[in-house]
């Protein structure tokens, strides 16, 4: 059961059983598993890396197990609104339609007030949010986390890509990030299921056209692992509601996107286990972040909705799912255990918009979000030279 040791004092307890465990006992047999380069998963991986991917797998086994209310934000903590670059954006109803308002009502979520942090370019008195130059471009980004951890203040991980992006795609000069709801599930008190991301990562984009002024076309939705998948939800989601004040954005950039939320590409050949000791998701994979997210809807819908799995391979239909989609970049490690449905999704949107506007990069040696992590080189690197010859088309 997730968060099983989050009462003291358990809590304590567990933290110092993990403690003597990892020093004395998972350590010492990781150095000598992994001491032959022969031995390791990924050859070409150092063994300090190897070490460093294990113990961030322990790293995010504790958090489930007791609580991960340190890897959350809270926009009124982050620093003075001016420095950190937060703004506050009001509610819309009228952005919920469709299929995501019924399955709003189910789970009831309604449009509430979001904060968003900017980074880059600021306006003459300093402040963030000035309106947007005629051509000027931006990165709208949705950090991940599985969709029950994460932020987009300037504290959260994915800060350091809005940081490097701005280097490597200079023509864009600022990135933008909402703080989203996340979801919360037994044992603790349901909240934010689907869609409440979705309608927030709605009210940011409304916001990037209506307030700040930015051109449709001059937009890159981008995200990273579950922020990923919410990019592509949004993306999507513009096409199908028809509002007419906002239309499709000029390009959409998906980082390592968890897009099978139902885990059916399962199997002993998949890269789910084969990629099993190069790739520390396994948490979010294990059931807490899926039943989050899906929240009163049916179970089955993990599997069965396309807006929670749209590379399901138990999705009924998903021919047209992606017809009307700006170009996409799919950016994948090639050692990430959810590398196939990353596959899957790029087969299904190759199929809908033709081979022209999709662009899938798998990344050599690279393990799930390495744009966000400074000491994978030199895929790190590799990665951000994919992602800056690709953005400069748009």
């Amino acid at each position: 059961m997730p968060f099983a040791f989050r009462h003291q004092p358990f809590k304590t307890l567990y933290f110092f059983g993990v403690a003597l465990s990892f020093l004395f006992v998972k350590l010492p047999f990781w150095t000598v598993r992994y001491l032959v380069p022969a031995w390791r998963p990924v050859r070409e991986w150092s063994l300090s890396r190897m070490l460093l991917v294990k113990s961030l797998g322990v790293l995010f086994t504790t958090m489930f197990d007791t609580s991960i209310d340190s890897l959350k934000c809270d926009p009124e903590k982050e620093g003075p609104p001016d420095e950190v670059g937060l703004v506050w954006i009001e509610p819309k109803q009228e952005l919920v339609v469709g299929e995501i308002k019924s399955a709003a009502q189910v789970n009831n979520i309604h449009p509430i007030k979001v904060a968003g942090f900017w980074y880059g370019k600021r306006g003459e008195n300093g402040q963030v949010g000035q309106a947007a130059g005629p051509d000027e471009k931006v990165i709208y980004e949705l950090h991940g986390g599985g969709f029950v951890l994460g932020s987009a203040g300037p504290k959260g991980g994915s800060a350091y890509f809005c940081s490097e992006a701005l280097k490597y795609a200079p023509h864009y000069t600022r990135v933008f990030q909402v703080e989203y709801r996340l979801s919360q599930g037994p044992p603790l008190e349901p909240s934010g299921a689907f869609p409440a991301a979705l309608i927030d990562a709605m009210l940011g984009y409304d916001y990037l056209v209506n307030t700040v002024g930015f051109k449709p076309s001059n937009i890159m939705i981008a995200g990273e692992s579950a922020g990923g998948h919410l990019a592509l939800a949004l993306a999507r989601y513009i096409v199908h509601a028809s509002i007419p004040s906002l239309t499709i954005p000029g390009a959409l950039m998906l980082h390592s996107p968890t897009v099978d939320w139902g885990n059916t590409h399962r199997g002993p050949k998949s890269s789910m286990h084969t990629h099993a000791n190069s790739d520390f998701v396994h948490n979010f994979l294990s059931g807490y972040p899926t039943r989050s997210l899906v929240g009163s809807l049916p179970q089955s819908d993990a599997y069965l909705n396309a807006w929670i799995s749209p590379a399901s391979l138990r999705l009924e239909h998903s021919e047209g799912l992606f017809a009307g989609l700006p170009p996409t970049l799919i950016l994948a490690g090639a050692v990430e255990m959810t590398l196939d449905p990353m596959k899957t999704l790029a087969d299904r949107m190759e199929a809908d918009m033709g081979k022209d506007l999709v662009t899938y990069v798998e990344i050599e040696n690279a393990t799930h979000a390495v744009l966000l992590a400074k000491w994978h080189e030199p895929e790190r690197t590799h990665a951000y030279e994919v992602f800056a010859s690709w953005a400069k088309k748009f």
